[in-house]
């Protein structure tokens, strides 16, 4: 259907339009804002699904395409979806209607200016994953830096500030590297299309500097070690919904970064750079875990963990095989919910007790009991227990994995043993034990709004842990050709080699 991609992504700024003209001051005004918000982005999920309901996920090119001169015709306006990117999309569309659900009580604060950055934020985090003009993805890539710039710098916790200046630093630097990047490509290839792009063939030499320079934009983004240092200070400074976002989608920009542009454009670099990425991938799982075990902050122990399961996508991706992109790809997606639902989780507390400390907490199950069995599913996926999510996406990776590199994925696999040990161990710590703290005597189990939030994502992680097919289905034939596209452009160079 012609126009729909565009629906979905520009959708929210009509929430936007509405919000600034019909949301007057006061708590009434407020209470519009927030309804404009929950139903505009309810509407914008259901679209994005009548894009997956329509999509023929049998053909490998992408579809939904529109495409117009913008700009003098230098720059095009060009979106267009196919088996990897629609998922992203659908994603982000599923969990902005609960960011909008998990912020109703906790922000008092500037309500209506809150709810127009999350709306301009989802439109431009659904254009990410739309753009097939590699200057426009550019400007969506970037953009999104300024609303979560602002929702960590404003409704953030007490060193909000810093956390803020210090995500936008990390990101735009690593960006810039990037944009020059862009440049180049376009005066060689002459275009700026990202279909072109992706069966053009970059001399072997310049490859290795556009594969750096994008390095430096998606391993920040991701983020990968050593640049991964900006995200625990973001996720803990950042309300819980900002932490939902951050997790559940700005992470997964620099894995969808990868698997678009260094892999399809830059095979050549991608192959002689995937032993730095292997070692990197494992230093990241084994050693941010390591640092989790140590975590006194429930929220910094789950950004670390992030970090960690980030390990197994770019280990998955640079395998170069069906099953490390496969697992890769399901990792995302299902720390999208499990991450999400994570943070959330730790809302849920902390909107009751105002403290993220591990020490404070004990016991929770005496007086919270649906609340310790939803956060018991999503401990469980985030170790990766069969069943869940979690693991379809971190046994495929290290199956990948393994038949690249049998030593990464032997030391990649301690990474999961290391995994049961955090989040057992914050688990037992919060939830378990006697009741002894009196400042939890009266704690209060879930709300029903804190269900209907909940619900979603419990949904998800077990449907897709025992029944992934629905997403291999999605993203099979793009998967393949990626690969194709590689594995052809490699042999070309094998061919001319002199």
């Amino acid at each position: 259907m012609t126009g729909l991609l565009s629906a979905i992504t520009f959708f929210p700024l009509i929430g936007v339009i509405l919000v600034l003209l019909f949301a007057r001051e006061g708590k009434a005004g407020d209470q519009l804002a927030r309804q404009v918000s929950l139903y505009v982005t309810i509407v914008t999920f259901g679209l994005s699904l009548w894009a997956w309901i329509d999509f023929d996920a049998t053909k490998s090119g992408f579809q939904f395409v529109e495409n117009f001169a913008w700009l003098g015709g230098t720059i095009r306006y060009h979106v267009g979806v196919d088996g990897i990117s629609l998922p992203f999309i659908i994603l982000t569309a599923f969990l902005m209607p609960l960011c909008i659900l998990a912020s109703w009580t906790s922000i008092e604060m500037r309500v209506k200016e809150y709810m127009i950055a999350f709306l301009v934020l989802e439109t431009l985090m659904i254009g990410v994953f739309a753009a097939l003009d590699i200057v426009l993805f550019y400007l969506f890539f970037e953009g999104g830096l300024i609303p979560m710039f602002l929702i960590i710098g404003i409704w953030g916790g007490a060193r909000r500030v810093y956390a803020s200046f210090k995500f936008f630093l990390y990101t735009l630097l690593g960006s810039v590297l990037m944009l020059v990047a862009v440049m180049a490509m376009y005066v060689t290839a002459g275009t700026t299309d990202i279909p072109a792009l992706m069966a053009y063939h970059f001399p072997k030499d310049m490859q290795n500097l556009l594969f750096l320079a994008f390095l430096a934009s998606f391993a920040v983004k991701l983020p990968m070690w050593p640049v991964h240092t900006w995200l625990p200070d973001a996720h803990v400074e950042a309300p819980t919904a900002g932490s939902v976002i951050l997790a559940g989608i700005l992470l997964k920009m620099g894995g969808y970064g990868f698997l678009r542009f260094s892999l399809p454009m830059f095979p050549d670099a991608s192959l002689y750079f995937a032993p730095m990425m292997f070692a990197l991938s494992v230093i990241a799982i084994v050693y941010t875990s390591l640092v989790a075990l140590m975590q006194e902050d429930i929220k910094k122990l789950i950004a670390y963990s992030s970090v960690a399961h980030m390990g197994f996508v770019t280990m998955g991706l640079f395998a170069l095989n069906r099953q490390g992109v496969d697992g890769a790809v399901v990792q995302m997606i299902s720390h999208g919910f499990v991450s999400a639902a994570l943070f959330l989780c730790v809302g849920v507390i902390y909107d009751r007790m105002h403290t993220r400390e591990i020490k404070a907490y004990g016991g929770l199950v005496n007086r919270m009991p649906l609340y310790a069995a939803v956060f018991m599913v999503f401990t469980m996926a985030n170790v990766g227990l069969p069943g869940t999510s979690g693991f379809v996406g971190e046994f495929l990776a290290l199956v990948g994995a393994f038949k690249a590199n049998t030593t990464v994925a032997l030391l990649a696999t301690t990474g999961v043993i290391l995994s049961a040990c955090y989040a057992l161990w914050l688990y037992w710590r919060v939830v378990f034990g006697e009741l002894e703290k009196k400042t939890l005597v009266n704690i209060q189990d879930m709300n029903l709004r804190e269900t209907v939030v909940m619900v979603p994502l419990v949904a998800a992680t077990l449907f897709f842990g025992f029944y992934p097919k629905p997403i291999f289905d999605m993203t099979g034939a793009a998967v393949v050709a990626t690969l194709e596209n590689i594995d052809g452009k490699l042999k070309t160079a094998e061919a001319v080699a002199p």
